[in-house]
């Protein structure tokens, strides 16, 4: 019974220490972006190196938007092509539920000092 206390115990101490994810990130070939606020977000607009765009209509709290690099476009249709180009920046734009701005920016740049 002791050892059953003490392995919950670090088990509970383990899920105490785990860091929240960035609400930005990218998984291989895909961007997934998170909403880590208790608001919904509407009109989601994520940038991609300041040219590809991608959208969402909507982006439920705690819920993660999931998209393939090559589905980010220009506007002149030109695909993001994950085999020729790194991702530099992102940029998420929305409208929370209560109507105020929502901005979450990532950067390579970011990474390099972790």
């Amino acid at each position: 019974m002791k050892k059953l206390g003490v392995a919950l115990l670090a088990s509970v101490a383990l899920a105490a220490c785990r860091s929240t994810p960035p609400p930005i990130r990218l998984n291989g070939r895909t961007l997934v972006v998170e909403n880590q606020t208790k608001h919904e977000w509407r009109n989601v607009t994520v940038t991609v190196n300041a040219y590809y765009r991608g959208s969402a209509s909507s982006l439920a709290p705690g819920a993660e938007l999931d998209a393939g690099l090559s589905s980010f476009v220009t506007g002149f249709g030109q695909r993001f092509d994950p085999n020729r180009e790194m991702v530099h920046t992102v940029e998420v734009r929305a409208i929370d539920a209560s109507g105020q701005p929502v901005s979450v920016d990532w950067s390579d740049r970011q990474q390099e000092k972790k």
